[in-house]
């Protein structure tokens, strides 16, 4: 599975952004897919996923705000950012894995990131 992420950029404080993730390969709709993000200096840390029958899960500073969807048709992976705050200003990294985790090390597949910039 390759994965592709794009949809960053400026956003203001309180404002909104969807990421996206192309993934190639035809049992897309097999996978578990996820984002993680890294901020500058920061260790990488789980954001959100959802599973292929559409269970999700958020760490808990992002739930409520984020919202992770899958269109299998298109092989997309999407995540709505709402109420975005300074403090999730990060690159966002696209995942795919067998079973939900909030291990990084857990997912086999990794996108390039896109970087999410939050102005204050």
């Amino acid at each position: 599975v390759q994965l592709q992420a794009f949809g960053g950029g400026l956003v203001q404080a309180g404002g909104s952004l969807r990421l996206s993730c192309a993934a190639s390969g035809r049992t897309f709709s097999s996978y578990v897919m996820g984002w993680f993000r890294q901020a500058p200096g920061k260790e990488r840390e789980f954001v959100a996923s959802i599973t292929w029958s559409g269970s999700l899960y958020y760490r808990d500073s992002v739930r409520g705000r984020f919202t992770v969807s899958r269109d299998n048709a298109k092989n997309t992976v999407y995540l709505q950012m709402n109420n975005v705050k300074p403090e999730d200003m990060a690159v966002y990294l696209c995942v795919a894995g067998r079973f939900l985790t909030t291990t990084g090390n857990d997912y086999h597949y990794w996108g390039q990131g896109t970087l999410v910039t939050v102005s204050s």
